[in-house]
């Protein structure tokens, strides 16, 4: 291949011989040339068109995608604050209901009702037919709403299920501190409370209390829980046992042959304190049983015949 340069004005004239390997590599670079020179402008026109309106309208849509990924991040969190409240309420309202429970299991057992008819174990028996046509599902803040009224109810309930427990312990101690019933199990009246004649002197004298004669040995029993006062000899008495019931309330129990409690000991109604003897002022086997209220001697007929 000749290549012919050809001088200003015509001149002169040189001439280039290429042979084909020469030719291949120059065509190469030509192209190569062009490539790098395109390469080069389109880039630049990309850049010319991004920096234009598209390249706005991008970021903006960034910026709405970050707005948007923040607020659904806030979200989540409240959601999840949301749960562990109502998840902590939850298990508040399950301590009040255990709560409930043991305190109904305790006044069914004070005042002796019917455990078939109020147990505490199972849910309680509802029924009814269904009106679709009411009804409705609930929304997420009356379902909070509701959460707190039952929170607030039942903490009404446990309330007054305390104070009803309270008057009903009140009454139940009551009842085991205030004589009632005989202080032996087996035997019989052989002298009441009032003016009788005295067997030592013949003389008619006042009886405070009520002899009940028994078996040597057999069991005195108190009549009502307390704590002893006395528990020893005394004069007239023999060996004496002396209960405090509070409440003004206090009884005697006379001539024992054995007593089996010491004072400042709690006694439950019904617990034995000594053994049936004749000592001191007796002329057999039996107790002589006094009721005291405000430290003054009444009759013990009415309290030996109560039942409680």
């Amino acid at each position: 291949m000749n290549i012919i340069f050809i001088g200003k004005r015509g001149r002169s004239t040189k001439s280039l011989k290429l042979g084909m390997p020469t030719v291949v590599v120059s065509a190469v670079l030509v192209m190569s040339v062009l490539s790098a020179i395109l390469f080069s402008g389109g880039y630049f026109m990309a850049q010319q068109v991004e920096s234009g309106p598209d390249k706005v309208l991008m970021t903006a849509w960034q910026g709405e995608m970050d707005v948007q990924r923040e607020e659904i991040a806030v979200a989540r969190r409240k959601v999840d604050e949301d749960m562990d409240a109502l998840a902590m309420r939850l298990a508040e309202l399950q301590a009040k209901v255990i709560r409930l429970d043991a305190l109904g299991e305790r006044l069914t057992q004070v005042a002796k009702l019917d455990k078939g008819e109020f147990d505490f174990s199972t849910l309680p028996a509802v029924g009814g037919p269904v009106d679709v046509s009411v009804v409705e599902t609930m929304q997420v803040p009356d379902f909070v709403r509701t959460l707190e009224d039952l929170s607030l109810t039942v903490d009404d309930r446990a309330q007054q299920l305390g104070l009803l427990e309270t008057m009903l312990m009140s009454r139940k101690l009551q009842k085991e501190v205030r004589p009632a019933g005989r202080p032996i199990k087996k035997g019989w009246i052989s002298s009441y409370y009032g003016m009788r004649t005295d067997p030592f002197t013949g003389r008619r004298e006042h009886h405070k209390g009520i002899d009940l004669a028994g078996k040597q040995g057999s069991e005195i029993i108190a009549v009502g829980a307390g704590v002893v006062t006395w528990a020893g000899s005394r004069y007239g008495y023999g060996n004496l046992v002396e209960v405090n019931h509070g409440n003004g309330y206090s009884t005697r129990y006379g001539h024992n042959d054995e007593v089996l409690v010491t004072v400042g000991e709690a006694v439950a109604k019904g617990q034995v304190l000594s053994k049936m003897g004749s000592t001191g002022r007796s002329t057999g086997p039996h107790v002589h049983f006094e009721v005291l209220y405000k430290g003054k001697a009444v009759d013990p007929k009415k309290f030996v015949l109560a039942t409680n």
